[in-house]
């Protein structure tokens, strides 16, 4: 029973170690952040959701792949891997470890016959003074060596940089701690969305889960504006902040700007300019009507989803408007509407009508002509609101990954070998990587020895 129970033990120890599941796992995490970045994460748009089947939302929605970030079986994944990581740096790290610390002083004669890097010199000065000088050439060149006798023979060993064989395992450390830094993110932190019209406040924010989240201070958005190409699309939208506790504007945070790729942070709340839009609650919209070939012209000031009855019988309902003509028929630009109009006796009809184009609006062959004159709406600004306080652990593990990338590819071990005996030494070397750098680095240490007056 115990051989069975310690197999069994092994058999898992050695699973957790195997490079077949790290390669695994780095597979099926790049595969499965493909669906992060196709799906839209967080609230699902209506307008995604009218695009696929009801089983498929179904099915998504039951595999979190909305919030495919904080789903369970990527959690999972990021668990498994953290643990996978672990098990190899602890079954690795103590062999690493003894290498650096206990190095071979004595070089085998196997080892002598397998290293490419060699030279050899011949001295006539007492074999003492010969160890001293060439002591002192290594301790100038490279490191101060270890001298160890063996068998009459004398080995001077001198090596650099040992310690940058622990690269790697620093490379796992900042994976180690870019995850701790998530989970962290995960389990205390939040992210959601709020809309802030002109002139308005917000003390809350509306997270990912639905739930209404305090700030514990208030937003107000002093001024919004968009910057348009000359074709009339979006070239910039802007949000002037300004962070107010208990009623009273926060100096630092007075006439704060908010744009795409600048956002705001404030007491561990980051907000990022995200959307806007037309706020509607309230707003009034006014159109114009006039007889076909007539001069007299009427003007209607509606509310959104209002009716109005005309002098004539004819009903006219407001279905919506928009700032922006360009984003529905690209071909246009400008605000326009959308009315339901009742001519009496007939039945309601639905069509747009443009600000910037009359000449639209008049080609339809109705006896009256509509035409929109725009609205007092106020626009509002769409900011995704981020709280991660595991956000300086993550760019902790990132410095942390730098610096062991570095010294993982760009430094090497390396070591020497001068073996003394009978009026002669021979030196040789061995880098643990790069060797055609540090074959070029051996052959100046080559060249040097040979003009050592020994």
């Amino acid at each position: 029973m115990a051989t069975t129970q310690r197999n069994f033990i092994e058999s898992v120890w050695d699973f957790f170690c195997s490079l077949k599941l790290t390669m695994f796992l780095l597979i099926s995490l790049a595969l499965t952040s493909i669906i992060g970045t196709v799906l839209p994460q967080g609230p699902t748009p209506p307008e995604y959701i009218a695009q696929i089947s009801a089983l498929k939302l179904a099915m998504y929605t039951k595999l979190g792949f909305f919030d495919m970030y904080h789903s369970w079986w990527f959690i999972a994944l990021l668990y498994v891997f953290s643990l996978n990581l672990t098990c190899c740096s602890i079954k690795r790290l103590p062999h690493v470890f003894t290498f650096i610390s206990h190095p071979a002083l004595v070089l085998s004669e196997s080892l002598q016959k397998s290293y490419t890097l060699k030279q050899e010199v011949v001295f006539s000065t007492p074999a003492d003074i010969a160890r001293k000088k060439l002591a002192d050439f290594l301790k100038t060149e490279l490191a101060a060596p270890i001298e160890t006798e063996q068998g009459g023979v004398y080995h001077l060993f001198a090596q650099k940089t040992a310690w940058c064989r622990l690269g790697v395992y620093v490379v796992h450390a900042s994976i180690l701690v870019i995850f701790i830094g998530a989970i962290i993110g995960s389990l205390f932190g939040d992210k959601g969305f709020v809309n802030i019209v002109e002139g308005e406040s917000i003390n809350s924010f509306v997270s990912r889960s639905g739930k209404n989240t305090p700030l514990g201070f208030t937003v107000r958005c002093d001024q919004f504006s968009v910057a348009k190409y000359s074709t009339g699309a979006p070239k910039e939208f802007k949000s002037i902040l300004t962070v107010l506790e208990n009623g009273v504007p926060v100096p630092a945070y007075t006439n704060a700007r908010v744009i795409v790729n600048d956002p705001m942070t404030y007491r561990g709340f980051t907000f990022y300019q995200s959307s806007y839009g037309q706020a509607s609650e309230g707003s009034e919209h006014y159109l114009t009507v006039a007889p076909r070939g007539g001069s007299a012209s009427q003007r209607i000031t509606f509310h959104e989803g209002e009716r109005v009855s005309l002098k004539d019988g004819t009903l006219v309902k407001l279905i919506g408007a928009t700032q922006e003509v360009q984003q529905i028929i690209p071909e246009l630009n400008g605000p326009a509407a959308q009315i339901e109009v009742t001519f009496k006796g007939k039945s309601p009809q639905v069509f747009e009508i443009f600000k910037n184009y009359p000449e639209i609006n008049a080609q339809r062959g109705d006896e009256l002509v509509f035409g929109y004159d725009g609205t007092n709406a106020r626009l509002f600004t769409g900011l995704q609101v981020a709280k991660d306080p595991g956000v300086w652990v993550v760019w902790l593990g990132c410095a942390l990954m730098v610096a062991g990338l570095f010294i993982a590819f760009f430094m090497s071990h390396k070591r020497v070998w001068i073996v003394v005996s009978k009026g002669h030494a021979r030196m040789y070397g061995n880098a643990s990587k790069n060797q055609a750098a540090f074959s070029l680095q051996f052959d100046d240490l080559s060249a040097k020895l040979k003009e050592l007056q020994i």
